[in-house]
């Protein structure tokens, strides 16, 4: 996932795709207890995918209240 496409998504989407980024990240947390993981940098993938999404929530946020404050 890169940033362009996270801008196209809804903030709907976004709140989605965060559980979805997050859940994934926790199982492979789990199975790298608890086996070898097949590929590890999916864990740094997965990690700057959740930094993405939420960074782009916080200017989203960001934008919104500053639009109301100058009317």
């Amino acid at each position: 996932m890169n940033a362009a496409e996270v801008k196209k998504m809804s903030d709907a989407q976004l709140t989605e795709t965060v559980k979805q980024v997050r859940n994934e990240l926790f199982e492979l947390r789990n199975q790298a207890v608890t086996q070898k993981l097949e590929n590890p940098q999916r864990l740094g993938e997965l990690r700057k995918d959740v930094a993405r999404v939420l960074t782009e929530q916080r200017s989203r946020e960001l934008a919104n209240s500053s639009k109301s404050e100058s009317n």
